[in-house]
């Protein structure tokens, strides 16, 4: 028999989260973590989601989902992957112009365009470096000395060039069509930046009259300040109401101008008074229906969100202001037969929480209705983690019915590269290769093509900011920058990202990285739950129920948050956030510090011939590897931190530790019995660590380094389940003899150290030493 191994002692008494800073710093020096893009490993690429930094603090959930991408790039390393974990942080778009404008109590609408840019460069730099140090505290190990931002000039020309070469596959065209407006946010915005909210709202009933007959129709809406562009009054066919009045013309009051009452199963026989005017536009069925009828749309909002001359005397009025006094003057006039206060599903802006308008705007398009097919080919080809999450992208696939409006009229953003003709308004893209702002800079052409005039105006816009994420893995991947690298590297292993960016950030880059490469720009698609607060609300700034990370850092430390984050719920599904649920997950790891340290003071023998208690948990212990590799393939944490927490806690410390205490200090036991004893204990600490590692990487490299030597446990390879699993068919006889005797022993208010005379049963004679001496039978 080999001799046995003597090991360290772990002497600090509690886990300190000051350990692990210095742990990290040790990370650091090793570069354990760094990228070797000559490996001969099979590489592993993840495209991160860059965070934006848009205030303090940053959301706790946000933290819990970091750590667990960070678990992904761990659990990969650990099955022998070489692991490509970029960390960027997205810089640009409307947050950016919004903090910039609340923190410098600037306007983009009175601040000279470079001065306003500049203002925003900086605006985010500390926020940027404290969420970085967020994310290094939490112990993340990604490629910290290469981090990107999606405003640097590199990642600009990416997606310019990436759009030129799009105009130049006839992907993108220029057209006037009804579009989503913010007034707030002084632009167009995508369907996916949509939401829906129960707003209350006034139901007007106004009175029109029937141009032959003199009669009333009482039409009921909630937007009585676009009365000015009302084209039609839509009745249901099936409406006896209304039956006699298909095809009549109506007055419409105060503006006293004739539209047909139409009949149209859109109609809702329940909704007001079951009578409605189709305006342009009240809201997205207004489109269609004008569409459909071929109505003739009159602008009743301008870009500022005012009424324009259309609307005569509401002209130069707020919307509110003009809803107003709409009503007020119907009103006056006696058109109004009653005002309802409802609830009404109205679509805001999910930036602004702003009602949206639907205003007539010149925009470029993306091409996207004409790839559904191939879109929903490749969402099915796709892997999800978890599987039910890619219905929330086929869902979102199905709803769409226009082409993707491209351009926005802000300031801070990747500017759209297209300068026009001043004579015959042209456009003229330029080659690929470099970041132009048109807005400023001037036009890399001699003369218009079509004209041969050499003065041209420059693009005031930018694009929309998934236009920027959505080549995230182009990027990453060195697409315009090394062929070689792309190669290995493209498409990326897999895509991790929330839940609530399915239908923005997954779907935008699925298609433009098809639409450049011709391939799925990521094999696997890891889609994470919200963080809700412990009331189960969303964690929000207005509510004021946001928690910030980096007091739960300080007090209780990252792998106490991490292990809470993993066992908290099940991937994919929303969990619920607080301090005391992080101190209650972080009472495993404390037992694991403490079994560690009992562990420490026991010599590590290489071989040893087992007794049937070593060989019960052993099976109980490829068990867990079996349980624990099946959820680190699915990237779902839930299932090895659970399985971890229960066999650690609840059948290696609470039942085989007391089993083999006194065997292990050598009570009544031969020496090999003891060194069995000693082996079978460090066997599964070692395996326990080994593959808790992703979700707690402080605490057990920390062990690991203490027990084993230098080397850290973050560049082992994950156990295999190698103990025969027979023996595990004891485990409920045994739970359930020793909790009789644990009882039995409260019961008679006898200590655990005092003997109790019960017969063993005859199954667990083959325990009968261990069991003797756990309990002091007799």
């Amino acid at each position: 028999m080999a001799a046995a191994q003597l090991v360290p002692r772990i002497d600090e008494r509690t886990w300190n989260p000051e350990l692990e800073r210095r742990l990290y710093k040790r990370w650091e020096r090793e570069k354990i973590y760094r990228f070797q893009p000559k490996t001969k490993k099979k590489i592993f690429s993840i495209d991160t989601p860059p965070p934006y930094p848009s205030g303090r603090p940053w959301h706790i959930g946000a933290a819990a989902h970091y750590s667990q991408i960070d678990m992904i790039a761990r659990t990969a390393r650990m099955m022998g992957y070489e692991v490509l974990f970029p960390i960027g942080i997205d810089r640009n778009g409307l947050p950016v112009e919004l903090y910039t404008e609340k923190t410098l109590g600037i306007s983009i609408r009175t601040t000279p365009r470079e001065k306003f840019i500049e203002a925003c460069k900086h605006a985010l730099d500390d926020l940027e470096a404290e969420m970085i140090e967020i994310m290094k505290t939490m112990g993340m190990s990604g490629d910290f000395e290469n981090h990107y931002r999606t405003d640097n000039e590199d990642y600009r020309r990416l997606t310019q060039s990436t759009f030129i070469e799009l105009w130049g596959k006839g992907l993108v065209y220029e057209a006037t069509r009804p579009n989503n407006y913010c007034s707030d946010c002084g632009t167009t915005i995508a369907d996916a930046e949509v939401e829906y909210q129960e707003l209350p709202s006034e139901l007007v009933y106004m009175k029109f009259k029937l141009k032959d007959s003199g009669d009333q129709i009482i039409v009921a809406s909630t937007r009585p300040e676009l009365l000015c562009s009302c084209q039609a009054v839509i009745v249901n066919p099936d409406d006896e109401r209304y039956k006699n009045y298909h095809g009549s013309r109506v007055i419409i009051p105060v503006y006293e101008m004739e539209v047909e009452i139409r009949a149209h199963p859109s109609a809702k026989l329940d909704f007001g008074s079951g009578a409605a005017m189709i305006c342009s536009y009240g809201d997205y069925s207004d489109v269609l229906l004008f569409r459909e009828m071929k109505l003739d749309e009159v602008v009743a909002i301008d870009e500022k969100g005012r009424m324009t001359e259309n609307s005569g005397i509401l002209a130069g009025l707020s919307i509110n202001q003009a809803r107003e006094k709409i009503i007020e003057e119907l009103q006056r006039r006696g058109l109004v037969e009653k005002i309802e206060e409802i609830s009404h599903r109205t679509p805001v802006c999910e930036r602004s929480q702003t009602p949206i308008e639907i205003i007539p705007m010149k925009e470029y398009y993306l091409k996207q209705l004409e790839f559904l097919p191939l879109l929903r080919k490749m969402a099915n080809k796709i892997v999800f983690h978890p599987d039910g999450h890619r219905q929330i992208l086929l869902n979102w696939l199905d709803s769409l019915t226009i082409d993707w409006p491209i351009s926005r009229r802000r300031y801070y953003g990747t500017e759209v590269p297209v300068w026009y003709c001043v004579k015959d308004g042209e456009p003229h893209v330029p080659p690929p290769g470099k970041y132009y702002q048109p807005w400023k800079d001037k036009a890399p052409f001699d003369k218009c093509r079509k004209c041969g005039s050499k003065e041209f105006v420059g693009d005031s816009r930018t694009f929309d900011t998934w236009m920027d994420s959505s080549v995230s893995p182009l990027y990453i991947t060195k697409f315009s920058h090394s062929k070689s690298f792309f190669r290995r590297t493209y498409p990326t292993t897999l895509r991790a990202q929330g839940k609530n960016i399915v239908r923005t950030w997954l779907h935008y880059t699925i298609l433009r990285c098809y639409q450049l490469t011709g391939k799925a720009p990521f094999h696997q698609a890891w889609i994470f739950g919200l963080g809700l607060d412990e009331h189960g609300r969303a964690m929000q700034k207005h509510l004021g129920n946001v928690i910030d990370p980096i007091p739960i850092l300080q007090q209780y430390g990252a792998d106490k948050l991490r292990f809470w984050s993993a066992s908290e719920a099940n991937l994919g599904y929303d969990f619920r956030c607080s301090e005391a649920r992080i101190a209650g997950a972080g009472k495993f790891l404390t037992k694991l510090w403490n079994v560690s340290r009992f562990i420490s003071s026991f010599p590590n023998p290489k071989s040893v011939k087992l007794n049937a208690s070593d060989r019960w948990i052993l099976a109980e212990l490829s068990n867990l590897v079996r349980d624990c590799l099946e959820g680190y393939k699915d990237f779902n944490f839930f299932i090895p931190a659970s399985k971890i927490r229960d066999f650690a806690w609840n059948l290696f410390a609470s039942h085989y530790v007391e089993m083999v205490k006194s065997r292990a200090y050598g009570q009544n036991a031969s020496p090999s019995g003891r060194k069995a004893a000693w082996f079978t204990l460090h066997t599964c600490l070692k395996t326990v660590l080994t593959v808790l590692a992703p979700i707690a990487p402080f605490i057990t490299d920390s062990i690991w380094r203490q027990l084993r030597g230098k080397e850290s446990i973050h560049v082992q390879r994950f156990p295999k389940p190698e103990w025969n699993r027979n023996f595990s068919k004891y485990t409920p006889r045994i739970l359930e003899f020793n909790e009789h005797v644990w009882k039995l022993k409260k019961e008679r208010n006898l200590s655990m150290k005092d003997h109790i005379e019960l017969p063993l049963p005859s199954e667990l004679k083959l325990f009968e030493a261990d069991l003797r001496g756990m309990h002091n039978l007799r």
